[in-house]
């Protein structure tokens, strides 16, 4: 029995929109192109969903909808840098991570020994992490399948978090409307409601060979989901990138001597989870990350395959010499190469330990 989460980052765009700048907090915002270029909507919070703003709508049909929306351009590298942030959350507890985009993955912790292996406490600790850490809301589901999961998942947004334990799939899923089926458009859940299918109890009463012969090869998919069946297993590659801790303070640090106490406390435990990855990787890169009261960001790295804590400190020196102002979050981390995938594992151990060799 297989422990799926799908974590859905709420309104992401919009929602590190929000964060940056928290005079958009409470309005309607959508993230998307000008109306004058023929722009379109990328995606918007919920005060704008409710005048009928959607994602992939014009810009000027948005306007018209909601003439007070407040349309800000999108910038990628910053919401892939969040995306990679969220990722190194994910890594925490988990290897087998299963990327949709950039705010959306499956993730398998059958086998994690975190929160005692609760998956349901593990998707909670994710959303504390990722709210406490970047600011931004995270939706979960908890379920035995891709498919289930990443139902649940929307089932409480936005910030919600749906379990679906394995004694619960054979009531929630007969209750389960089709339209909510990945794959049941507009257009096919319409025609399953005039032959009276209208949730998975319905759907049912068909045979295997009757629904293929309606609906092609998505007939033998929809047999299989109206029964909570998903043998799908998240497809990860299991590669870190990298490692990384941090930490945000109840109270701003103001002081240099404050910030290095702190990030030696930090470098403890980052070594703590570089020991525990095992002979599959070589450290090839030291950063140190510094997030100030006004929530802007900075990072300072270098080429390293050691890691010492004098190398941390030398970056950390560079960021106070940037800019030395209260921070609420420092954070230090490792860049990571998979020696698995170049030298194959037989390879592995010597590489790894004398990359790791001293770090004192």
């Amino acid at each position: 029995m297989r422990k799926i989460i799908h974590c859905d980052c709420d309104c992401f765009y919009a929602s590190v929109e929000m964060r940056d700048d928290p005079e958009l907090r409470g309005k309607p915002v959508a993230v998307g192109g000008a109306s004058d270029r023929r722009g379109v909507i990328s995606t918007c919070n919920y005060e704008a969903r409710s005048f009928g703003v959607r994602s992939a709508m014009p810009t000027s049909q948005a306007l018209k909808l909601c003439p007070d929306l407040i349309v800000v351009p999108g910038n990628m590298k910053k919401y892939r840098e969040v995306s990679a942030q969220i990722r190194n959350i994910f890594l925490e507890f988990t290897d087998l991570i299963e990327p949709l985009s950039l705010d959306e993955a499956y993730l398998d912790v059958t086998d994690s020994h975190h929160c005692n292996g609760s998956a349901t406490l593990i998707a909670t600790e994710i959303r504390r992490k990722v709210v406490e850490t970047l600011g931004i809301t995270i939706s979960a589901g908890v379920a035995p399948n891709k498919f289930l999961a990443k139902i649940a998942s929307d089932w409480q947004k936005p910030d919600g978090l749906t379990v679906i334990n394995p004694a619960a799939v054979e009531e929630f899923v007969q209750r389960l409307p089709v339209a909510k089926i990945h794959g049941v458009g507009r257009v096919t859940a319409e025609k399953m409601h005039r032959k009276g299918i209208r949730n998975c109890s319905d759907l049912r009463r068909y045979s295997l060979v009757e629904l293929v012969q309606m609906y092609g090869k998505f007939g033998n998919r929809l047999y299989q989901l109206c029964r909570g069946i998903d043998e799908r297993p998240v497809n990860g590659d299991g590669a870190r990138k990298s490692v990384s801790v941090e930490h945000t303070f109840s109270s701003d640090l103001c002081k240099f001597e404050e910030w290095q106490e702190e990030m030696t406390g930090l470098y403890g435990r980052l070594w703590e989870r570089i020991e525990n990855l095992g002979d599959r990787y070589e450290i090839s890169g030291a950063v140190v990350k510094v997030k100030y009261a006004d929530f802007t960001m900075t990072t300072q790295e270098r080429t390293s395959r050691a890691a010492r804590i004098s190398e941390f400190k030398q970056l950390l020196q560079q960021c106070w010499d940037k800019r030395s102002e209260p921070v609420r979050l420092l954070g230090v981390g490792v860049k990571l190469k998979d020696l698995r995938a170049e030298l194959g594992p037989e390879q592995l151990p010597l590489p790894f330990r004398r990359g790791l060799a001293s770090h004192t």
